[in-house]
């Protein structure tokens, strides 16, 4: 099956396919014209309008993105003048001269979004009342198609009547429906995202929620004050865990909202369950997905040690390694057969194992098939599940309203439970 990240390297592709054309067709139209700067030079400043004009139309086929890439497809083209339109044929931005006659193209516009085909027509055909000589010689218009559909079109106002000009005309069209659909791609890629998320949530209703309110009601009697604190530290993790917003955080929150994890779990197992933990302090602002270790850490807890005969120890390391972090879950609990790790890939839809699938999609996808999941098992030895955290990625910020925060000290401790 086909997903939203498979889509983005597809559209990446053809966005690159797009930009090779428009280059290649305008070193040949500035070869034509013999242009008084060199091939190079024009090259270099077609790239860097392509780039600009790229930026401006990932933010979607707007009158304010129009506004941005029109003067850069205008100077790319070297034409009259350079026009947008949606999808039914309002202009959205004009760059450059004749834009008076645009009354005389609004059946050229209808007919190219109509039809779905481009539409060229010359200067003779118009009906232009003006009187001397006109700019417009030559109009080609060009439907915009994002995903199947037209979306709006290009409309490119030449001086001269010309195969060159029309070809680059098509070009530059497929350019920015390219960039555009790069945009609805974009939107899906973050839509799944938000539902991988709210997928996590779901699975730590029915595997932790019941067990701490469980945990909860039976110490009200004996030990109020405890049961009261941890019905603070239960309320303070799902407020956490079940957030609307941001699908990044630090993992200064993500250790904080595992301590409030540990916390209750350490009421249930009490000396079954050891926490060692290993944390770098210059480490802690960095930011990855937003759920991405919890889930790794009661696995380590459900699968390992609560099925180990006395429990045993959960370490949690966080280290720098250069322009990365290191970051493993590891347990010393009864482990598995290598063999099985196939098996459980997909097992957080059934809720076998929480998220370890989901995990290593979203790691995949936000920063790229080299930071997949390293788990390291075997029979009666335990389970290390390591994660590789770029320090600085695109478009990957923290949401920065969750309140409290680790300290930026050195954590180094050997405990029945972590405290912030």
């Amino acid at each position: 099956m086909c997903t939203v990240g498979d889509l983005l390297t597809e559209r990446a592709v053809l966005g690159v396919i797009a930009t090779l054309a428009v280059l290649g067709l305008f070193v040949m139209l500035c070869r034509a014209r013999r242009v008084s700067t060199s091939v190079e030079d024009a090259v270099m400043d077609m790239l860097d309008r392509m780039s600009k004009a790229s930026s401006d139309l990932r933010a979607g086929l707007t009158q304010e993105a129009a506004d941005k890439a029109t003067p850069h497809l205008r100077e790319m083209l070297r034409c009259v003048a350079v026009a947008i339109t949606d999808e039914e044929g309002t202009v959205l931005s004009w760059d450059g001269g004749a834009n008076d006659h645009y009354e005389y193209l609004r059946d050229t516009v209808a007919r190219a979004i109509n039809n779905c085909h481009k539409e060229h027509v010359d200067h003779r055909k118009l009906g232009c009342e003006l009187q001397g000589p006109c700019s417009l010689h030559s109009v080609v218009v060009v439907p915009l198609v994002v995903e199947g559909d037209v979306a709006g079109t290009l409309i490119v106002v030449s001086g001269v009547a010309s195969k060159r000009q029309i070809r680059m005309a098509e070009e530059t069209a497929r350019f920015v429906s390219t960039q555009l659909e790069l945009e609805v791609v974009q939107k899906q890629r973050q839509a799944l995202a938000q539902a991988e998320v709210k997928a996590l949530r779901a699975q730590i209703s029915p595997h932790f929620v019941y067990n701490a309110l469980n945990t909860i009601s039976s110490l009200i009697r004996t030990d109020p004050a405890h049961a009261r604190e941890l019905l603070q530290e239960f309320a303070e993790f799902t407020r956490y865990s079940f957030r609307t917003d941001g699908l990044f955080t630090t993992l200064s929150d993500e250790l904080t909202n595992i301590d409030r994890y540990l916390t209750i779990e350490q009421a249930r197992y009490g000396s079954r369950l050891t926490v060692r933990l290993r944390i770098a302090p210059e480490v802690l602002q960095v930011v990855l997905p937003f759920l991405v270790l919890q889930p790794l850490v009661e696995n380590a807890v459900r699968h390992g040690l609560a099925k180990k005969p006395g429990g045993g120890m959960l370490t949690i390391t966080a280290e720098d390694n250069g322009s990365e972090a290191l970051i493993s879950v590891e347990d010393d609990g009864v482990g598995m057969d290598p063999d099985r790790l196939d098996d459980i890939k997909d097992a957080h839809q059934t809720g076998a194992h929480v998220g370890i699938g989901n995990i290593n999609d979203r790691m995949r996808t936000v920063f790229g098939v080299e930071y997949a999941l390293v788990v390291e098992t075997a029979p009666n030895a335990g389970t290390k599940v390591i994660l590789k955290v770029p320090k600085f990625a695109r478009n990957v910020l923290p949401n920065l309203n969750l309140g409290n925060q680790l300290t930026d000290e050195p954590m180094t401790s050997e405990q029945p439970a972590i405290r912030a």
